[in-house]
């Protein structure tokens, strides 16, 4: 009989509160699932200990079957690429069996965890200012933001069942990076739409960086239209709905016929890197899964790697491969986790030292086509986001400099 291991994957933050909460969060999931378990978790980028080294710890303990889960709300990047890439390669490497489950997504649990948050954050408002009728509140829903737009369109999928589901009188959807609009944008935009109150809620799991650019983007919006209070929500964290969903993601891997997930992908080339230098390529006929027939399964149906998707036609297919050897590990120490030594933020990190750093790679890049370093090493490489430069984008972090 196999000896079971759990082996919770999560992104990594700069931030140390990020990072405490993360794994406050995975110490309270062993009482959702069976008892002779055993549970670990790991980031993917910025902290330690890394996806690989819980990993270790599991096989040390002689789990032979581990069931990995990605802690993540939505599935883009680092669900669809980097972890299962990650946690493939260290299969075939130690000869171990590792299935990874599904995202957090959209789910009623999650809806009804952020529901809480959001009513925490009303009642609140309404017992140190006054009741104000949800009719006449703006409900805002910042989401993380990604280059997939089906990533994209659950927040506002998400943010939809929060309105309806709660009877808000208006609703936004921002996002903190990478796609649009971003936090600023959205905020001046519902500051003009004549609601007393705005209520601004984080979809985020944890704490940290973005989380502090959510809020003091808040405040900033706040003080230029002192006739509306703005009122902060929390973040979901640990709420015993997310943990419940989090303990279904792992559970689900054992049942019958467990869901599709990207790290059997059916529909694209998967190119596990090891130490040594040798690549393994897994082709898409390599993989089996019932699901995967005629008819896709409706975690696959939008997916930008699967179909043309509007305006990201060209990435269908595209090689599905990890990027984040360069910051494993790498904790509050890394380069930009601290916005006291940012020469370009005052008191919360805007994404301006993001627009820099794509600045300056364009420059070095613009001079060196030929002869300078090069970062690909025959690497695939994903596409650029097409709307990179979107006014409401991260390019507005730029007007605030």
């Amino acid at each position: 009989m196999s000896k079971i291991g759990v082996m919770i994957c999560g992104h990594g933050s700069r931030s140390q509160s990020a990072v405490d909460e993360f794994s406050t969060l995975a110490e309270k999931l062993p009482p959702f699932l069976p008892n002779d378990w055993q549970m670990e978790y790991g980031y993917l980028e910025f902290a330690n200990p890394v996806i690989r080294d819980g990993l270790d710890k599991l096989r040390d303990a002689g789990c032979d079957k581990i069931l990995a889960v990605p802690g993540m709300l939505f599935a883009a990047m680092h669900s669809k690429n980097d972890i299962p890439t990650v946690l493939n390669t260290y299969a075939v490497k130690h000869g171990i069996e590792v299935s990874y489950g599904r995202e957090l997504g959209v789910d009623p649990k999650m809806v009804a965890a952020a529901g809480a948050r959001i009513k925490d954050a009303v009642e609140g408002a309404n017992a140190e200012h006054g009741e104000v009728a949800l009719e006449d509140t703006c409900l805002v829903v910042i989401g993380r933001g990604a280059s997939d737009p089906d990533a994209n369109g659950n927040v506002a999928k998400i943010a939809r069942l929060l309105q309806e589901g709660m009877g808000f009188g208006w609703l936004e959807v921002g996002y903190s990076g990478v796609t649009f609009p971003l936090v600023e944008p959205c905020l001046q935009h519902a500051s003009k739409l004549g609601y007393k109150r705005i209520i601004v809620f984080p979809y985020f799991l944890f704490s940290g960086i973005l989380i502090d650019r959510i809020y003091g983007f808040t405040d900033q919006v706040a003080a230029e239209h002192p006739e509306i209070t703005f009122v902060k929500a929390c973040y979901l964290g640990d709420h015993p709905k997310v943990l419940e969903t989090f303990a279904e993601r792992v559970q689900e891997q054992i049942s019958a016929v467990p869901p599709p997930n990207c790290g059997i992908c059916a529909f694209r080339e998967q190119v596990l890197a090891f130490d040594n230098g040798d690549h393994h390529h897994i082709k898409p006929e390599d993989r089996q899964h019932p699901a995967f027939a005629s008819v896709p399964p409706p975690t696959c149906v939008m997916c930008k790697y699967r179909v043309q998707v509007l305006g990201f036609e060209a990435e269908v297919g595209a090689v599905q491969e990890s990027h984040h050897h360069h910051v494993e590990g790498q904790g509050a120490s890394a380069p930009g986790s601290n916005v006291a030594d940012c020469a370009l933020c005052d008191t919360f990190c805007t994404g301006m030292c993001r627009l820099k750093m794509q600045d300056d790679h364009h420059h070095h890049h613009h001079h060196h086509d030929d002869g300078g370093h090069n970062h690909d090493h025959d690497h695939h490489h994903h596409a650029e986001y097409p709307h990179a430069k979107h006014p409401h984008g991260p390019e507005s972090a730029r007007t605030k400099s």
